[in-house]
């Protein structure tokens, strides 16, 4: 096999994969003309059509999704290959793909990520922010940062944040308005903001009592998607609210916020990065879950 045809095998994989020529021009680092011109002369060198063009998306045929599940294996394994010289260089080099949610790139990424990119300039990191899940694998990614309970089983989940609780909390005005609920189901009797998950579905509020989970759905007055808003209603007194206890600790010690029903509310596993099983991570990874964990 000539050298033109590994290359030629890795562009097809990645046109095959990324579902665009445009899209697997950019990674492979060549114009999107040239790419086409080289997945024709593969066709007509192998005398067999791989790829299913129309003027809006490209797709395997049926030789074509054939010869990606023989090669993909192949080109996975030079790629680890390559990937273990790093343990050879001074500095760790690659690129790096999370998807986060928006949780945790205010708390983890903000915090750790700029040192980490001025300790290893020779990572390149991509980081997607969004909030639903995400199939890490088909899209792409190298790894996610979601909260434990999100991460699907069959991942590798790495701890990189603390144990969480969410607490219910409300203003010394809004009690003055409204008694304090000594029961969990006295939460009915009052006026509540939820926030709405992508699902569509409104998140209940997680509590425990003697190692019983159970849930309760308030009557919400104000509903969003955005943290930041619900929070607002919360300080203005218009409700009570479910929060991160990290967000409003000092707001409770100096009283601008009344915590209730403490006993119920317990903590949780935080922010897990996971990952694919794989024999070796990639170096970059590595130190990214390294510098995560610290």
């Amino acid at each position: 096999m000539e050298r033109n045809d590994l290359n030629d095998l890795l562009a097809f994989a990645t046109v095959a994969q990324e579902r665009s020529f445009t899209r697997a021009a950019a990674k492979l680092g060549i114009s999107a003309s040239a790419l086409s011109h080289a997945m024709r002369n593969l066709e007509a060198r192998l005398d067999v059509r791989l790829l299913a063009r129309t003027t809006r998306s490209v797709a395997p045929t049926e030789a074509g999704a054939r010869l990606l599940d023989t090669v993909s294996p192949a080109i996975a394994q030079i790629d680890e290959g390559l990937a273990a010289l790093a343990h050879w260089r001074e500095r760790v080099s690659g690129k790096v793909k999370i998807t986060a949610s928006t949780y945790a790139a205010q708390t983890i990424l903000l915090r750790k990520l700029p040192a980490f990119l001025l300790a290893h300039p020779d990572v390149h990191v991509e980081i997607n922010v969004e909030d639903g899940l995400t199939d890490i694998v088909a899209a792409g990614f190298d790894a996610g940062i979601r909260f434990h309970m999100s991460v699907d089983k069959d991942m590798i989940a790495i701890p990189v944040g603390p144990a969480l609780r969410a607490v219910i909390v409300g203003t010394p005005s809004y009690f003055d308005r409204y008694p304090q609920p000594r029961v969990p189901s006295d939460l009915h009797d009052h006026v509540c903001v939820g926030f709405r998950l992508k699902s569509g579905a409104i998140m209940p509020w997680d509590l425990e009592e003697a190692g019983r989970e159970f849930q309760i759905r308030p009557t919400v007055q104000f509903v969003a998607n955005d943290g930041s808003l619900m929070a607002a209603a919360v300080r203005a007194g218009a409700a009570l609210g479910y929060m991160m206890e990290e967000e409003v600790v000092e707001e409770i010690a100096d009283g601008r916020l009344i915590q209730v029903l403490d006993r119920w509310c317990v903590p949780f596993p935080g922010l897990h990065l996971y990952h694919p099983s794989r024999r070796q991570s990639p170096p970059a990874l590595r130190a990214l879950i390294s510098a995560l964990r610290e």
